[in-house]
This record gives C-alpha cells, structure tokens and sequence, in this order.
C-alpha cells in the first residue's frame, strides 16, 4: 500500500511514540492493572485518537485507512493502548453518525481529546455471539427511559465515563427491530459495575454493568427508537478491520524481537538464525501477518470509497486474532526456556490477543458472516 506523504508523517509519529513511551512499560501496565491517567491525553494531543472524525467534533477528517495505520502502530507498542484507541474510534464514529448534534458535541470531542471514554455495552449473560436476543428492558417513562437488567463483559466497564447501552424497547419477539442504543453517564443513580479477573487485557477493566431502574433521557438515544441495533451495528464493519489491524501490530513487535534474538543467540557455534529450523517458521509468520494486513488494508480502502465491505471485515475479525495468536506463539518458542518467562513480553501478547478471538465476534459468527454474504440466507440452518 503506497501513502501520502500526510499518512507517512502520522504513522511515524505513532511508531516513535509507541516505540519510546508505550513499548517500555507494556508490562508495568499490566502489573499495575491500569493505564496511567495522562495517557489518554498524550494520545488526545498527537491527535492520535478519532483522525477520522469530522474537524467540526475535533477530528483531522482523516480516513479510516490512516486511522488503521495508526492504530497499528500503537498497538506495536501496547496492545492495550491499541484497544483504547479502536473502541475510541469505533464509538465516537457511532456518535456522530446516530446521535443528535448536541449530544455528539457533548461527547466526541472530549473523546478526541482524551478526556473521556465512551464504552459499548451489548453483550448479555445469556447471549453472547446472540445479540439481537436482549433481555435488558428500557421502559418508556415520559421523556426519559428506565433501564432494568444486566450487561456483561463491558471493555472498560470500572474505567468509562458514559455508556452506549443497547436495550429493549419493543417486544422479545420483534428482534434486532425492538432494540433502541441510548448513551448513559457512568455516574447516572442506579447503575452498578464490576471488574472480571481475566486472562489478558489486565491494563483495561472488563466487567458486569448492572441497571436498577436507571433513567435515561430520550434525548441520549443514538439512532432512532426501536432501531438503535441495526443502525449502531453497521460501525462494526469498521472496528473489525481495525481490531485485525490491532492484532498485527502486536504479532509485529514480537516477529521484530524474534528476528533480532536469532542473530544474537548462539547454538553450535552460530547464531540460531542461520538454522531454517528457526528462520522459516518465522518468515511464515511475517507472510501471514503481510498477509492479514493487506486483507485489513484493502477493507478500510473499500470503506473509505463507499464500497460494500462487509464479508471482508469478517474475515480480517476471525484472521487477525487467530493468525496473530500463532505467531506470537512461534516467537515465543524462538526464545526457548526464556520465552516462557514473563521476563518477555510474548506471554503478554498471547493473552492479550487471546480475548479478541472471543470478543467482538467469535470465529464462528464471522465465517456465518462471510457464508451470508456469499450465498445468503440459504447459509441459514432452521
């Protein structure tokens, strides 16, 4: 993919940022179970959150192609600070596209800012990869909606400051169709969150969201009411390319080490790189990442020129995770017994990665995807 002179300068700010301040202390994050509270603001002031949302709520009006590209980067250096910047992007592009005027200014630049986050509660205890099937009710009350029941396994459920909650407005029965998104201040009366002790992702905090006749003004709708799912769900087209894009910058940074380690370590006399016992698994794990990111690439470009990209955004979301995962493992054994020492930070990676193999979309409902857009709903079983 050839870039502008515009993207070259953005991509090397990211890559000696993520390099020089968020590679170093990847691990103490995770230790220390939290990103430090200025990080985001850094990361606000390059202007490396939202560059593709419109200059009018505090975005380059970039494309999501540079977008990726930055992403990417960070994510080389922080998987964790990768995460921030998609959900950043993947919301405060929801905003502006459903929300009224007013309440996306209240929101979105404050996000391109770094100054606050917005995370998305969808998934249910009992339904997952099921989304459409919710169970959490938000009833009419006047001006304002009451929301009763539970979501779960929300990405930054300690940390945010509002939620894009999808609940249901409608009856059980009319699906995805009964669905209404509504934005709710963390500090809104009511509302309860807990923290999940996970495998990865330990710098952001992944939990429970618990409403107890929480009120939310109509006007905090994002989208129309009864439509929030199937209008709000069309940015997920986006965030799985970007997810992908996520992964490969983290699977990069360890192939980089790995490279650099096979020189250095010596076995027999000679450097272990010399032996293709040790190269070509490693050049298989540089064609499957070039590979991944092309595909990632060539989703976002498709996006930007308004072209129809959804069975390719799938595929980036089931690829990404996976291939990513296998490489990092190889780089892992490439350092033998001191790989598997925390004193590396594969481990890390591996578990990090890990979640996005669930989250977001497994596997599985990605490949449906493709199926459905290849040959429709016969890719359907009753």
């Amino acid at each position: 993919m050839l870039l502008t002179e515009e993207q070259k300068l953005l991509r090397d700010a990211a890559r000696r940022y993520s390099r020089e301040r968020l590679l170093p202390a990847y691990g103490q994050r995770e230790k220390a179970g939290k990103l430090e509270p200025t990080l985001l603001r850094e990361l606000g002031q390059m202007g490396l959150l939202c560059a593709d949302l419109p200059q009018e709520l505090g975005g380059m009006g970039l494309s999501g192609t540079t977008a990726g590209l930055i992403i990417e980067e960070l994510s080389y250096g922080d998987f964790n600070v990768g995460s921030v910047a998609v959900v950043a992007t993947l919301v405060a592009a929801i905003l502006a596209r459903n929300a009224s005027p007013e309440l996306a200014r209240r929101w979105v630049p404050a996000m391109v800012r770094g100054e606050a986050t917005v995370a998305l509660a969808i998934t249910e205890p009992r339904g997952g990869s099921d989304a459409a099937n919710m169970q959490l009710r938000a009833r009419r009350d006047g001006e304002a909606f009451v929301l009763n029941g539970e979501k779960t396994s929300v990405t930054f459920s300690a940390t945010a400051d509002a939620f894009v909650v999808f609940a249901r407005t409608g009856r059980p029965e009319d699906g995805a169709r009964g669905v209404t998104a509504l934005l709710v201040p963390a500090d809104t009366p009511g509302i309860r969150a807990t923290r999940f002790e996970d495998v990865g992702n330990l710098a952001l905090s992944r939990g429970s969201i618990f409403f107890d006749d929480v009120r939310a003004p109509a006007v905090n709708c994002v989208g129309a009411e009864g439509k929030g799912f199937t209008q709000v769900m069309q940015g997920f087209d986006y965030s799985r390319a970007l997810i992908a894009l996520q992964c490969c910058g983290a699977a990069q940074a360890s192939l980089d080490e790995a490279w650099s380690y096979s020189k250095e370590r010596e076995a027999f006399g000679r450097p272990i790189g010399q032996f293709q016992g040790v190269s070509f698994p490693l050049a298989e794990g540089e064609s499957h990442i070039a590979a991944v990111r092309q595909l990632c690439y060539h989703t976002l470009s498709l996006r930007d020129a308004g072209a129809p990209h959804t069975a390719e955004a799938a595929m980036c979301k089931w690829m990404g995770p996976k291939t990513a995962f296998d490489v990092i493992h190889q780089c892992l054994l490439t350092f033998g017994h001191y790989g598997y020492s925390k004193e590396t930070p594969h481990q890390q990676r591996l578990r990090d990665v890990m979640g996005l193999e669930i989250g977001d979309g497994t596997a599985g409902v990605m490949k449906l995807i493709v199926a459905r857009e290849r040959i429709g709903r016969a890719a359907v079983q009753y």
